[in-house]
């Protein structure tokens, strides 16, 4: 099942499967920081306000804006 990134749960991993469509501005900005397709990610944190969300993914952590996370498609492992 496909969700959004900024749908998982704290602790949650999950696999990337993808990118939203109509997202183009971040997909670039994302692919260029490491989040490709078929890459583990483990959310991390969440600000109190759910505003930034940090994910670790290749062995450093990224914060992400919702609208970021947004573009993200992956499937929980």
């Amino acid at each position: 099942m496909q969700l959004h990134l900024g749908e998982l749960s704290v602790g949650e991993k999950a696999v990337v499967s993808g990118f939203s469509a109509g997202q183009k501005e971040y997909r670039s900005k994302l692919l260029a920081m490491g989040v490709t397709k078929g890459i583990k990610l483990e959310l991390t944190r969440v600000a109190p306000l759910g505003d930034p969300l940090e994910v670790s993914v290749r062995g450093f952590s990224l914060s992400l804006r919702k609208a970021e996370a947004a573009a993200v498609l992956v499937e929980r492992s």
